[in-house]
């Protein structure tokens, strides 16, 4: 009896399962998977209830509800001045992974190639392969993870159909530049791509830096399909609200694999969302800050220890390079850190195609609360006297 296809077979299982279940098992604190270990705003959860005591619990329409529609047309007004039609040019997913495999299921043929930065989020590399397209990684590479133009522009070639860009980016912290920006554009357009933007952290940005979307550079509106999502921005993880926006024609083609993907959820988060999207600019700057700070814990924790420390510009995560405590390999380092140490981390390793560039490499969560990052670092300073005594 046959027990799995091929492509599903040679997946395995994704790197944040086997960390998150590591860390259950040994009572180790969880700095791998990338969720907060607080609620978000509070009217935000009472608006979710009401939703659910005044009937919004049947399925909720395909493209996502009416209000929250809305709300994410404003959203974009008002924080990037993209102007959108709510019925025609934006659907909401479960979550942004619903909302790129529906982008590339619906966008992308088998032997089409797909430009995809590197390290990537790890469900880009299966719904690729679930879609028969192929990956062409640009690699960003320590110790600033800027883009490489020329390996971009090398990238490219006759078969290239689309780019599926993330900034702020994913496990990296790198946040695309001006200068970046426009060679995306300038190769979309002279190729006349498709470009996916995943900027789910969007809202989570440092030091003054700013996220400008690529649907606002000229000649990208009409080829970009925009996906970000609720979960980290407002610290709802677990709804999974996402969604995409852009052309109508782009956004038509994602619904059309997404209707028999998931075809709709989370009846009462939706509004919920929709009234978190109207915070004013205070909620996300305040937010941001404290993530800041936060980061800024523990990337100087880190670096005390001994660590090669990346200071990320956006998202909830910290690269490291573990070879100053005498480690290399980066996913037998994670493996056995729980024993080390009593903390969980992620290895960047598996991120990568060119997996020597991210052996020595390893992503920390900073979305946690200050005394669970203040014991991380307690915990993980074992690994400092290790290499005192060795030395």
């Amino acid at each position: 009896m046959k027990t799995s296809s091929a492509r599903v077979a040679g997946l395995g299982t994704t790197i944040f399962a086997e960390m998150s279940a590591l860390a259950v098992r040994t009572g180790a604190v969880n700095l791998g998977q990338g969720f907060p270990d607080t609620d978000g705003p509070s009217d935000v959860i009472d608006v979710a209830v009401e939703a659910m005591r005044s009937g919004a619990n049947q399925y909720p329409p395909g493209l996502g509800v009416p209000a929250l529609r809305e709300e994410i047309a404003a959203h974009q007004r008002r924080w990037y001045g993209i102007v959108l039609d709510p019925e025609t040019q934006i659907a909401v997913s479960t979550g942004a992974t619903e909302a790129i495999a529906a982008a590339i299921l619906g966008l992308v043929d088998p032997g089409d190639e797909v430009v995809v930065l590197e390290p990537y989020y790890d469900s880009y590399v299966a719904v690729l392969e679930f879609a028969g397209g192929i990956r062409k990684p640009v690699t960003l590479r320590a110790p600033d993870f800027r883009l490489d133009l020329d390996a971009l522009r090398a990238a490219v070639g006759p078969r290239t159909t689309a780019m599926l860009i993330n900034s702020p980016h994913n496990p990296t912290g790198m946040v695309l530049n001006a200068e970046e920006r426009e060679a995306i554009r300038d190769l979309a357009v002279a190729h006349d791509l498709v470009v996916i933007t995943d900027e789910v952290y969007e809202h989570l940005t440092f030091d003054g830096v700013a996220h400008v979307p690529l649907a606002t550079l000229p000649g990208m509106g009409e080829r970009t399909l925009t996906i970000s999502s609720a979960g980290k921005s407002f610290s709802f993880t677990g709804w999974k609200i996402g969604w995409l926006s852009g052309p109508a024609a782009l956004v038509r083609a994602a619904v059309g694999a997404k209707q028999f993907l998931t075809y709709t959820s989370g009846a009462p988060f939706q509004p919920a969302i929709a009234h978190a999207l109207g915070h004013d600019a205070a909620y996300f700057e305040g937010f941001a800050a404290t993530l800041q700070a936060r980061r800024d814990q523990l990337c100087a924790g880190l670096t005390e220890i001994g660590f090669t420390t990346y200071v990320p510009q956006g998202t909830y995560f910290a690269t490291t390079d573990i070879r100053p405590l005498g480690y290399d390999d980066g996913i037998a380092f994670c493996r056995a850190l729980p024993e080390l140490a009593g903390v969980v981390a992620v290895p960047t390793q598996v991120f990568y195609d060119d997996e020597d560039a991210g052996r020595p490499l390893v992503r920390w969560a900073f979305c946690k609360q200050e005394p669970v990052i203040a014991e991380a670092l307690s915990r993980l300073d074992a690994l400092r006297v290790r290499v005192v005594k060795a030395t």
